[in-house]
């Protein structure tokens, strides 16, 4: 499989590469964490107007006609500057849910503006017992007239607490645990009968709590088919997966350049302590866990859209685990050679250790995308995909 940028994606990722270094450091991350929402309306319309929240999306929705990949090589970007604006939860998965699902007067109502940097979205389908499991659903959408009544409450929405629009996933149907009776609703944010509660996450970033009591969805507002949302709420998690990948190579990136540079500039017995053999075998190690990073995250947006499922989730799966051990090997070592100071607040180095850690944990932890690998027929997947 050829990983080489074409000249496009080269041009995508010097372009978004500048601007982070220009106008997206880490000083200005430290700035908006201090903000309520934690991020910047103004950036997030300049995001826009750059095109970078419509490159994968198809040029009749008002998108550049990129795909995943060209998204991913974004957020690779984004995370070497710890950029906070909400381009997971905005243009990955509520943006990719309304652009497979939503109807032409939906797509031009919600994701358009959202394309433009002038509104941003969100996806609820976390509840307090689910744990990873999507089918584990007791947020309910009763039928009443020509509208949905939602009741129920999603925890840990990303962007939840300032969403224009919230996808929400509630059970139209079925028992707890059923895989059918699962639909997808887009719901404003400032309904009546929502409650969103903010809370900070341990990276500084701001996520939210959402309490339906009785929110009113007229019938319109149902995104896809009835009861049958869930495997597309699949795909959507799995796109974050990647993306969180995506952004999560370029903490490890990041952490394991200022690395090697501390090893060159700090001194010890007249020396530099890059020159110790010790550490420069750990240094190595550190690069072979980095490479191993970009490969399985190359590989997993390549396949995010893959027809096949199987194929999809196995290589999801396989970045996801990588991006948590190898990762963290990366994380350790970078906080044990700065001799410890790296996790204080202070140090930018313990702003990237804290980003990582809660990417390793989203749309599914290492734990679960291994049994989730196990449990996958790749054999009889790679037949039918010949066939």
């Amino acid at each position: 499989m050829n990983f080489d940028q074409t000249d496009e994606q080269q041009m995508i990722v010097e372009t978004v590469a500048r601007w982070v270094e220009a106008d997206s450091p880490v000083s200005r991350f430290r700035e908006q964490r201090e903000t309520e929402n934690s991020w910047d309306a103004a950036t997030w319309r300049a995001m826009g107007e750059h095109g970078w929240l419509g490159v994968c999306f198809p040029e009749e929705l008002g998108g550049f006609g990129g795909d995943f990949l060209d998204a991913a090589l974004i957020l690779e970007q984004l995370g070497r500057g710890l950029v906070p604006e909400p381009y997971i939860p905005s243009v990955i998965l509520a943006g990719g849910l309304l652009a497979r699902l939503g109807t032409p007067e939906q797509q031009t109502q919600f994701l358009a503006p959202m394309i433009e940097g002038q509104t941003s979205l969100a996806l609820a389908y976390a509840e307090r017992q689910s744990r990873y499991a999507l089918n584990d659903c007791l947020t309910s959408a009763t039928e009443r007239g020509n509208d949905f009544i939602l009741a129920g409450e999603k925890t840990w929405v990303l962007n939840g607490h300032c969403a224009d629009q919230v996808i929400v996933a509630a059970r139209t149907s079925g028992e707890q645990l059923d895989e059918r009776g699962i639909s997808l609703f887009v719901v404003d944010g400032d309904s009546p009968n929502l409650t969103r509660v903010s809370a900070k996450g341990m990276d500084g970033q701001t996520t939210a709590l959402l309490r339906f009591d009785g929110v009113e969805v007229p019938k319109d507002r149902l995104l896809g088919s009835l009861d049958a949302g869930l495997p597309d709420l699949e795909w959507a998690i799995d796109r974050g997966a990647a993306a969180s990948c995506a952004e999560g190579l370029g903490c490890v990136e990041e952490l394991f350049e200022r690395t090697i540079a501390y090893l060159k500039q700090r001194e010890q017995f007249g020396v530099p302590i890059g020159t110790f053999q010790a550490l420069q075998h750990r240094a190595s190690d550190m690069f072979s866990e980095t490479e191993l990073c970009k490969s399985t995250m190359l590989l997993s947006a390549i396949q995010a859209d893959h027809t096949n499922p199987e194929t999809r989730k196995a290589e999801v799966s396989a970045a996801k685990f990588q991006l948590t051990k190898g990762g963290w090997y990366v994380q350790e070592n970078a906080i044990q050679l700065f001799g410890g100071i790296g996790v204080t607040d202070e140090q930018d180095e313990g702003l990237f250790f804290k980003r990582l850690r809660v990417l390793q944990g989203l749309f599914g932890d290492a734990d679960y995308h291994v049994a989730r690998f196990q449990e996958l027929d790749l054999f009889d997947a790679a037949i039918r995909a010949e066939a």
